[in-house]
């Protein structure tokens, strides 16, 4: 089983572990999260900067606790990356005037700019990392991903 990187995991990995569907997502999510890693910091961005853009884009203005439920990030984990995204002219943030302690976040013209190139950085990862499989099995495999993470 080749990894993409030149070695092949056939000759050093126990074929019980080759079968499991658990550690080859497990695997794959490694390699995934390096190259989104990578490719968001040569873009000054990070995972959760394009999930909140995202989620921005998608709802609109938001306070930070609604940006954390829709995007599946804890509390401390908003507040850092609106903090950056606000640093960064991305986002801002006023006080929200039906409750004064709740802050609304929203998306600046550069944050739209900024979120435009990460989908194209985020189409090239997903080209690179799915490169053995057809555009139909890119779509099965979504498919199936999706059905087992809506599963509970």
């Amino acid at each position: 089983m080749a990894t993409g990187d030149g070695t092949d995991l056939g000759d050093e990995l126990p074929a019980r572990l080759q079968a499991l569907p658990t550690w080859l997502i497990s695997q794959v999510e490694t390699r995934a999260h390096r190259l989104l890693t990578e490719r968001l910091g040569a873009e000054g961005s990070r995972g959760y900067h394009v999930r909140l853009l995202a989620a921005l884009a998608e709802f609109g203005p938001a306070s930070q606790a609604s940006l954390g439920r829709r995007t599946a990030m804890n509390r401390s984990d908003v507040v850092t990356a609106v903090n950056e995204l606000v640093d960064q002219g991305l986002a801002e943030r006023t006080g929200d005037p039906a409750d004064r302690r709740r802050n609304i976040v929203t998306m600046t013209p550069a944050g739209q700019a900024r979120l435009g190139r990460l989908d194209d950085v985020l189409a090239q990862v997903q080209d690179e990392l799915l490169a053995p499989l057809s555009a139909p099995e890119r779509a099965e495999l979504t498919r199936l991903l999706t059905r087992i993470l809506g599963h509970r």
